[in-house]
């Protein structure tokens, strides 16, 4: 863990020229909370008047720092903010040692930077079970404090990494009201990877001046229109957090432009499709589109059962277009369908229609589909007008490797 060098073949040609957003600055230190020789906490600072929204995890072993934000978040606040991150423990599971441990950390945090303890947001990512030695980062926040500079996004990104091949970065600069407006996000996850709220660790600043509750309903909305929509293994973390905060700095009041809010959708699906294309061991990139369900709840409920599935998903490693068992996920998902209805797509091949193979199935089109790097899959199941896309990665031997020697 922490020593992965082999980086995912989807991965994108290189970190985004991300903008600077006023408002917010960004250090990162070496406090080895686990790794040696990388860094590995992350503080920013965002100024007086910032507004701060998030979602987290709905798991019912949360840890410790998700439940404090989660006290935290939507109480409004003139005050300037902080957020720090520590990678190589999720100080989860770890009862009131782990209570303790956020409190020492937003308590050291709140006093260095002078900020009121409830403005200050922590986050961890690593092993669970595992107590946070978190001395070593209360150790080093001074430091980290002298470090901040508005243009150090990049290395916000590669810090918060665990198993993670790249750093993730997207970005949008917006025109509202006749004025720019920026949006630059950062995001680490891997594995772990089927949220229930937002997803592994997102944070995304912008230098709008946007209303927290409007800024709530945004990002509430538009994580289950894309975090809510991507798996790779089926597993939601302990520890998913989307935090997003908008300084103001430009002046500028986006809290009801449509424009802002797209742009901010696109940064969101962006950082998402990023952590499939990392997801561990991947080397496809997966839509999965389910439309005629009774349903919108049923079309991503048919979905889901096929992205999460093994044994598509081992299929799709193995460039096998085998429908067979999307058939049979669709039959396992508890929603609606008809077997007789079904029609199934592999990119534009028709697999399957009304229930039976095709008449006009090539097998050998199929499976020149299944060697591309992105697949697409599509279901029609034939009942109602419920719609929904997913997306997801392939499952390898890659994955088995990472996680059978997470903790060594």
């Amino acid at each position: 863990m922490g020593n992965i060098t082999k980086v995912s073949p989807l991965a994108p040609s290189g970190f985004p020229d991300l903008p600077v957003i006023e408002g917010v600055q960004f250090a990162t230190i070496a406090a080895g909370v686990k790794y040696q020789g990388r860094t590995d906490v992350m503080l920013a600072q965002m100024a007086p008047g910032t507004a701060i929204a998030g979602v987290f995890t709905r798991s019912q072993t949360r840890a410790a720092p998700v439940l404090d934000c989660q006290t935290k978040i939507g109480q409004k606040s003139d005050e300037g903010a902080a957020i720090l991150v520590n990678s190589g423990n999720a100080n989860a599971f770890t009862g009131r040692r782990g209570i303790e441990a956020v409190e020492a950390i937003t308590a050291c945090v709140a006093k260095v930077c002078d900020l009121p303890q409830s403005r200050v947001f922590t986050s961890s990512t690593g092993v669970i079970g595992e107590p946070l030695p978190f001395e070593r980062v209360t150790s080093v926040i001074e430091d980290a404090k002298s470090g901040l500079d508005a243009g150090h996004i990049a290395q916000a990104a590669r810090a918060i990494m665990t198993t993670d091949t790249y750093a993730k970065g997207a970005c949008a600069t917006v025109n509202v009201g006749g004025k720019t407006v920026s949006i630059a996000g950062i995001a680490k996850g891997s594995g772990m990877i089927a949220p229930d709220m937002a997803t592994m660790l997102v944070y995304i600043f912008t230098d709008a001046l946007v209303d927290q509750d409007a800024l709530q309903a945004m990002v509430s909305a538009d994580a289950d229109r894309t975090f809510n929509c991507i798996t790779v293994d089926s597993d939601t973390s302990t520890s998913d957090s989307l935090i997003v905060a908008a300084t103001g700095a430009s002046g500028v009041d986006a809290s009801s432009d449509s424009t802002f809010r797209d742009a901010l959708h696109g940064v969101m699906q962006d950082l998402a499709f990023q952590v499939v294309r990392d997801g561990e061991g991947a080397t496809k990139f997966v839509e999965i589109s389910v439309t005629g369900a009774a349903t919108d709840a049923d079309a991503k409920l048919h979905a889901m059962a096929i992205a999460n599935s093994p044994l598509v998903k081992t299929a799709i490693a193995g460039q096998d277009p085998n429908w067979g068992r999307i058939v049979m996920a669709i039959g396992k998902s508890g929603a609606a369908a008809d077997r007789d209805r079904l029609s199934i797509r592999f990119g534009d091949v028709e697999v399957a229609k009304d229930g039976w193979r095709s008449p006009s199935y090539s097998e050998e089109d199929a499976a020149a589909h299944m060697k591309g790097e992105e697949i697409q899959i599509t279901v029609d199941i034939g009942i109602g007008s419920g719609a929904s896309t997913v997306w997801t990665c392939d499952l390898t031997h890659g994955y088995i490797e990472i996680n059978a020697d997470y903790r060594s």
